[in-house]
Formats: C-alpha cells, structure tokens, sequence
C-alpha cells in the first residue's frame, strides 16, 4: 500500500482528497486479515497503526523520525534500476540528498507480514524555485526510482495499491498516452499490477492514472454533504430578520432594520450587499423590506451551501442522517431525461407560480419570494427525510430498501404528508410518485456499499463493474462506489443541456460584468477549462466559451460534436467577445478534438467580415496580425495550455513552500508555464507562443472560472489559484487596470455569477470561520489539522494571485486559531507540523502585505511558531 506524503511538510504523510487515510488502511488491512491474508502484527488502532508507519505524529519528512523499512546500497539500486543514469542530468549521480541518508537510498514504511505500507516519496523539486520555473518537468528522483524499485525487484509485491486520489506517480515527465519505455510513469511501475482507490467525484484525473500508470481506479465516496448552517454573529442576524417579519408593521420594524443594517456590518456582510447609508426613518417601507430581503438572501444562501463534512472512511457507507443532504439535493434538480420535475419545481406549480421567477426575485431581495424560497427548501428537506426515516433501523443505519406499499397500510406516503402539513395541500401526487421513486433508488445506491469488496475481488484478479466518475448530486449513476471509474465519450459534448445551462451563465456573467462598467461589453475574457469540471457538466464550460465568442456546436446523427456554425450579429444581439482560453494540462490530455474545436470556434469568428466594434475577436486578430508581423489565422491563436506532458503552472507549488520572493516571480512562471498555444491548423503539437498570449491578455476585462460540484470550491484545492491570470493581467495591460474576476456557480439549480472575491468571502464563511466545518475536519484529528492550514494556504493563494481576499478573513481566522488559547493548545497537540504551518501562513500573510494586523497579534504569533518548534525538536 503506497500512500503519498505531498507537499513535503511534516504534517502531510497521508494525503488523499477527502479521505481518512489512516482510518481507512485500517478497514482494508482488517478485511484482508478476515480473508486469510498473513497481516502480522497488525495494531489495535488506526492511530497506533500510523504512529508505527511515521514513528511520531508528527512525521518529519527526511529525517529518522520517519520508519525506515529498507537501506538500499547505490550498487544494488544502479543493478536493478537500468534507467537511473538518464536521471543523473536533472539530479546528478545517486544517491542524492533525497530519500537518502548520503550512502545509501532509503525505502520509508512499515511491514505487516505480506502488506507494507510503504511512503511514496516526494515529486523533488517543490523547494527548489529555478526548477519550478522550468517550462517542462525534470524526471524522477533517484529516491522516487529507488522506492518503485523495491517494490517490484526486492521485495517483489504481487500488487500495489495506491491509496487515495492522487500521487506523483501518474504526473511524471512522459507521453500524454500510450506510454513507451522512455517515459517515467512506465519505467516506475513496472510490471506491477496497479490498483488505486480513487475519490468518485474526479474521473479525469482517473483517467490520467490509468493511461499513464495502467491503474485499475476503485472509486470511493466523498463525505457525506451538510448544510453549513448559521453561527454566531450570522445566526443573531437571522434571528432579527425573523423578529422584523413579525413586528415590521409596528412601530418597531425602523429600529431593527437599523441594527440589522449595523449588525451587517459588524460580521462584513456589507461588502456583499449595497447598504444604504441612510437611517431605517427616512426608507418607504418597501425600501426596507428589500434591505431585509437582501441580508436574508445571503444568509440563507450561506446557510445552504452544502459542505463535505468530516473525510470518508473505506468500506463505512453513511448513515441515514447522513444521506439526507445528498438526496434533499438531488431531489432539486429537474431531470427531463428521467421525465422528473425537481421536488421545488413541483412545490411551487402548485401555488401557481413559476420556480425561475422566484429565483429571480431571490435575487434582487424581494423578501416575500426569499421567504417562500426557504420555506419550500425547508418543505423539500421535510418530505425527503420522511421518506429516509421510513427505511432506517434502530441503528439510524439503512440495511436494505424495502418497497412499501402505503395504500395497503391504510396510510399516505409519508412525503405526501409531511408536504400537506407544511402547507402545500395542492401539490401533484402523479408528479411526484416518479420522482420518490427516483429517489429511493438514490437512497439504496448511497448506502450500498462495495469499496472494500471490489478491493478484495481485484487483488484475486477478477473484474471489476465500470461506471461513470462525477458528481453523485447531478449524476447518480456514479453509486454504488467501489467501481472502475471512467468518463466519458469527449466527442458528445457539449450536450444540448450543457450549451441551455451555459447560455444561462454567459447571461448572466455579460450582465454582471456591464452593470460594473457603465454598460459598456467587455473586449476579452480570460477563461480557464477544467477536465473534472467538462466532464461533470458534459461540456458546460466549453460551451460557454464557444457562446461568448458567438458560435453553435452542431452534433451530427449519431451525437458527435465536430461541427460549428457561426450564430449571426442579429441573433446574437450584441457583439462577439473575445476570449483567452487556459486549458489545464489534464484537459489537454483528454479533450483533444474539443480544443480543436474551440481553435475552430475563434478563427470563424476572426475571419468573419463584420463591423469591428461588433466583432472583439476580428478588432483584436487584425491589430495583433500587423503588430506581430503575422496571418490573420495565426494571430488568432487563443487556445493555451502547458507544454506536452507538463501539469500546472507550479504557482501552487511555489504558494504551499513560500518559495517566491515577488508576485512578479509568479507572474513569469504562469506565462512561460501557460503559454503553449494548440492550433487546429497542425494539431498534436503544442508550440511556446508566449508573445501572442501575452497581446491576447492585454485585452482581458474580466477572468471567469466555474464552480460546478459542492465538493470542491476555490480554497479546497490549489488549482483554481494556480491557474489564475488576474493580477498577470493587471501588469500586462497597458492602463494598469485590474481587470474584473468572476466565478460561476453551478452547484445549485438557481445558477449564480458572482465575483471572485465574494465567492472567497462564502468560501470562508462556510468553511474555514464555519465551527460545523472544523469541528468536522478536527474530530478525525492529525489529518483534520491538516486540512485546516491547507484551507488557508489557498486562501493566501487567492491574495497573491489576484488580491482577492478581505483583511477580515485572516483577522478572523486569527481569532478563531490563535486567540482563543483552548483551541491552539489541541491544534499543536493533534498536529505540530500541521499546526506551526499555520502559523507560518499567518505571519507570512502579513509579512507579504496582505493582512494588517496588530502587533500583539504578531507577537503572540512569533512566540506560538518558536513554542511548536522547540516541541517538534524535542526541547523542553
């Protein structure tokens, strides 16, 4: 069992998105003791079981903290390593200073009879910034070689499973696919039959690991999702909210208007809401109402977010409590290719009124629609939970879902019930009936469970059922887990419902961007494309981009999308906007013919005879053609990505080891990283045309990313910050302009466009500052610290890369972490490594100019970070 220790901070062996690592190696050595495996010596518990594979919690990387399982002697490592002297040019000869103790190379783990745990060592270069600015990746360390090595030659494992999404292994130098003997992942893996137990919501990285490391993934679930609930300064705002709607009538309702109105302030809500600067006294009462009605809306769109709470053991499926929130969501979204209406829907057709038209007045603050927005949400949970109550035993444990015949009982379904009670006696029973029965079958394939036993039946050799990975909430298909993930087929997307959804967002993004700019269009927008993202949404995103520029993707008879046509200026109502496009390197990997496509989308655009101030895209080849000295076709090249083989823009990289020195040093490495331009005229070759990206970029007035599962958000991972331009732009363009940033969000059926600096406003409200969030991560311990400073490396990410982070997160995440003394003293007791990352963050925070803060609080910091680190050193 490999499991992966990344990036290289103490607190880190045992990373994987979402899972409890160690409580889940637990479960699986368990299940192969009870199937006859020899699992000698096996613990008592999942944290003694880490503690022997890492010595100490605090699992000092390359120091003797950390289990040494094998000492390999160079000559034995250049015998059985015949590729080792092609790494001698990024490395020199072995062994190296990594994973080594100077003579020899070291294997770390700990052996169980015939299962060794054993620690993936690291990529090599992340504390290194001249290698991060390489245009292409280097190789394999000699360490990294030396722990595959032993696994196949040495100690000769019949498998290796690879715990948890994702490792190094899959993202070494080589080919995109068909792997040859010169390429990395395939000298490292050998012959070694690969399984790898992968989180079910990311099938493109799946696929990335089977084609480059012949993996066979087994996809486990993510967390169970929660509402994240209100607390503290939010809930006393909700509860005055309530009170204005009993007493707005008397004489009191201009009072509390007024403390709301201060209490907004008071938790920063009024960056989110335009408040008037006028006293409750001198507002109609309808002006009032809207104030209210607009507070109301973000609270309860906080209130709603759905959280991934705690990690996800292997082989515990969730309780029925747990359940609920998935299905209350799956419930609401409309499904026409299962001919099912979403329960909201329903709800709101039978007070006569159209769900879309609520929504919208959500939106502006009509506080009689917020109010029936939530009360139908509270009506969905109900009528959902009724119908999981009926199916739980004593345990609150969902055994089997029987079919129970309520006629016979001389009894109404309870979700029928439960919807009457709640006022809405008029709702359709016949259009309900199909969607219930939807959802009981969502409710078995959530609770059954086969993580460990596709584990058992693969380590046999046998087959192991395929399904599609994604998101569970827009595609249940994806349940059960513990199958083969794969995606899908690139050429049937965008679908006819990813280009309705995408037009939706595009709507809305132009308007958005227009009421911020005195109606003026923008010239050119910057955005990015995800693999994970396009094959969740069947091509949303893509089909945005291709709507901006004004173009229609045409599916032929049997459903493939390889025709575009040009939507005409008429139609289309206003001008074609330019776009740069930044496609991850994953997406480069697996959607080829769709970068074809977009390539195709802007040159139809660019060679469209049409008056200029109607075609961005046309203005911008021409001026870029006779400046650069080049054809039309070549000038509108917007299509980039990394170089072939080469993943991310190691911005990330450099974020999470504090190696910068400059945010102009992050700027380089993203244009020289970013810059390799796909052309459909020759295609399968990525040439460096950093002159063009960067005369494209110039143009940019707003970045734009999408948010589309409520698993990953923008500081959970350290993608989105990666590959974000926005402050690249704002040194590019020649008036200096920082250009607007904007994330869609399409978690929700009531799809939102709201700015970048909002949406890490929400992100911290509901995670990081959220007590339901981090009482969640911390009850599972080590690893629970861990993902806590994780959260706040991305957040201070968000602050390098586009300036987008509000001093009053840091100043909170002070005082939630640091002030309050009972909370530090568990975080250091739990995690030192993790927790002194923490601190480092924070002072490095201010250090760089992102937070101003108090002295004492810098004081106090200084004397936490040399406290952690005379306990990690062993000084009393």
């Amino acid at each position: 069992m490999t499991v992966f220790s990344f990036p290289p901070d103490k607190g880190n062996v045992g990373t994987a998105a979402y899972l409890d690592v160690f409580g889940s190696i637990y479960k699986v050595m368990e299940a192969l003791q009870h199937n006859g495996y020899d699992v000698h010596g096996l613990p008592a518990t999942p944290e003694a079981l880490m503690l022997e594979v890492l010595h100490n919690a605090q699992a000092q990387y390359s120091s003797p903290e950390l289990n040494v399982a094998y000492r390999m002697s160079v000559p034995e490592y250049e015998a059985l390593t015949p590729y080792s002297d092609r790494l001698e040019p990024s490395w020199g000869p072995p062994p190296g200073h990594l994973n080594s103790d100077g003579q020899n190379l070291l294997v770390y783990g700990k052996h169980f009879g015939n299962v060794f745990i054993g620690v993936q060592p690291t990529f090599g270069y992340e504390g290194d910034p001249m290698r991060l600015l390489f245009s292409r990746s280097a190789s394999p360390h000699h360490g990294f070689a030396a722990y595959y090595t032993y696994l196949e030659q040495i100690w000769q494992a019949d498998a290796v499973l690879h715990f948890g999404t994702h490792g190094s292994l899959e993202f070494m130098p080589g080919k995109q696919m068909g792997m040859s003997g010169e390429c990395y992942p395939d000298n490292l893996i050998g012959t070694i039959p690969n399984l790898y137990y992968y989180a079910a919501n990311n099938p493109s990285e799946a696929t990335i690991a089977k084609r480059r490391s012949y993996a066979e993934t087994i996809s486990y679930l993510t967390p169970p999702a929660e509402n994240a609930g209100l607390y503290k300064g939010l809930k006393e705002l909700s509860e005055l909210i309530a009170s204005y709607q009993t007493l707005k009538d008397s004489g009191r309702g201009i009072s509390i208007v007024n403390t709301i109105m201060d209490k907004c302030r008071m938790v920063n809500l009024d960056q989110d809401i335009h408040l008037p600067d006028r006293d409750g006294k001198e507002m109609t009462s309808e002006e009032r109402d809207t104030v209210v009605g607009q507070v109301y809306g973000r609270l309860m769109e906080i209130e709603s977010r759905l959280l991934p709470c705690g990690l996800h053991v292997i082989g515990k499926p969730p309780s029925a409590e747990e359940a609920i929130a998935t299905l209350v969501n799956i419930a609401s979204i409309d499904r026409p290719e299962n001919e099912t209406l979403g329960l909201p829907r329903i709800i709101a057709n039978s007070l006569g009124r159209d769900l879309d038209d609520i929504y919208r007045n959500n939106d502006r603050g009509v506080l009689a629609d917020v109010q029936l927005l939530q009360d139908i949400t509270l009506a969905t949970r109900a009528a959902v939970s009724a119908l999981v109550q009926e199916q739980t035993n004593a345990e609150g444990r969902i055994e089997r879902v029987a079919v129970l015949n309520f006629f016979n009982m001389g009894r109404k379904e309870p979700w029928l019930e439960s919807l009457h009670q709640h006022g809405y006696p008029k709702v359709d029973a016949a259009a309900i009936k199909p969607l219930f029965e939807y959802l009981e079958f969502c409710l078995k394939q959530i609770v059954a469970d086969n993580e460990l036993g596709a584990l058992l039946k693969s380590l046999e050799g046998e087959y192991i059922l395929p399904g599609p990975g994604g998101d569970p909430i827009r595609n249940p298909d994806v349940l059960p887990t513990g199958k083969n993930i794969h995606a899908l087929d690139p050429q049937s997307i965008p679908t006819v419902a990813a280009v309705q959804s995408a037009q939706i967002v595009v709507d809305r993004l132009l308007a958005r961007q227009r009421a911020e700019n005195n109606g003026q269009w923008p010239e050119t927008i910057a955005c990015v494309l995800w693999g994970t993202d396009n094959i969740k949404t069947y091509g949303e995103s893509l089909a945005q981009v291709m709507l901006l520029v004004g173009v229609r993707p045409v599916a032929d008879s049997l459903g493939r999308v390889n025709k575009l046509e040009l939507i005409g200026l008429e139609e289309l109502g206003r001008p074609r906007i330019d776009v740069v496009i930044n496609c991850s390197g994953v997406f480069r990997d697996l959607f080829l013919n769709q970068m074809g496509l977009l390539d195709r989308a802007v040159k139809m655009a660019a060679e469209a005879d049409e008056p200029l101030e109607m075609n961005f895209v046309r203005q911008h080849a021409l001026k870029q053609a006779e400046d650069l000295g080049i054809n039309l076709r070549q000038a509108a090249t917007r299509v980039f990505s990394n170089a072939s083989g080469s993943y991310s823009s190691n911005i990330n990289l450099a974020v999470e080891n504090s190696t910068w020195e400059s945010e102009a040093e992050l700027q380089d490495m993203f244009l020289s990283r970013k810059s390799f331009a796909f052309t459909s005229d020759s295609p399968g070759t990525m040439e460096q045309s950093r002159q063009i990206f960067e005369t494209a970029l110039k143009t940019v007035d707003a970045t734009f990313q999408n948010l589309d599962s409520s698993e990953i958000s923008l500081t959970d991972v350290s993608h989105y910050f990666d590959s974000d331009p926005t402050k690249v732009v704002a040194t590019l363009r020649e008036d200096g302009k920082t250009p607007s940033a904007f994330i869609a969000d399409t978690t929700t059926a009531n799809a939102q466009v709201r700015s970048l600096s909002e949406t890490v406003r929400l992100d911290a409200r509901t995670k990081l500052l959220n007590p339901k969030w981090y009482e969640g991560m911390l009850s599972h311990g080590y690893e629970g610290v861990r993902e806590l400073s994780k959260r706040l490396v991305n957040t201070m990410g968000w602050s390098a890369t586009a300036g987008a982070v509000d001093n009053w997160i840091y100043e909170d995440t002070n005082a939630t972490f640091i002030q309050d003394a009972a909370m530090r003293t568990r975080l250091m007791n739990l995690n030192p490594h993790s927790f002194r990352k923490v601190v480092a963050t924070l002072l490095e925070v201010n250090g760089r100019g992102y937070w101003e803060t108090s002295e004492a609080n810098l004081n106090l910091l200084r004397e936490l970070y040399q406290e952690v680190e005379d306990r990690i050193e062993g000084v009393e």
